[in-house]
């Protein structure tokens, strides 16, 4: 029996996303990889925030688990899901599917006084040495 972490998928949760998934390829070796252990490993890491190579062993090797996590990115496996699961929470919450209007106020976006990439950055100095350049405060 497997250890059993807060942030592994229930069985319903894992019938939302197992259609997600993509299949094995055709040929060559089958997969010898538990691909909800695997997603299990990077709920695990996203929701405790370990490094990882600090992820237990009861994923399998943590090199499997973000080889795995890096191509569900590249391919946009992980927007598609997440697109799927926000419809049916908006559906469940007797909303529309897809949000029909968005909204940006200045509360929800904040930008520095002066504005613009001046305010970002600061100014740089010299390193190049000389007699005038030591003699003026830096502040």
């Amino acid at each position: 029996m497997a250890i059993v972490y807060p942030s592994d998928l229930t069985d319903a949760q894992w019938a939302l996303i197992e259609p997600f998934i993509p299949a094995p390829k055709t040929g060559g070796r089958p997969r010898e990889v538990d691909m909800r252990t695997i997603l299990n490993g990077i709920l695990y890491l996203v929701r405790t925030g370990c490094a990882w190579r600090m992820l237990p062993k009861d994923f399998g090797p943590w090199s499997t688990v973000y080889d795995i996590y890096r191509k569900f990115c590249l391919c946009g496996i992980w927007q598609r899901i997440h697109d799927a699961l926000r419809g049916k929470v908006r559906e469940k919450a007797g909303r529309e599917a897809t949000p029909s209007a968005a909204i940006i106020d200045s509360q929800s976006v904040k930008t520095t006084e002066k504005g613009g990439f001046a305010a970002m950055t600061r100014a740089r100095r010299s390193t190049a040495a000389s007699a005038i350049s030591s003699s003026i405060r830096w502040d």
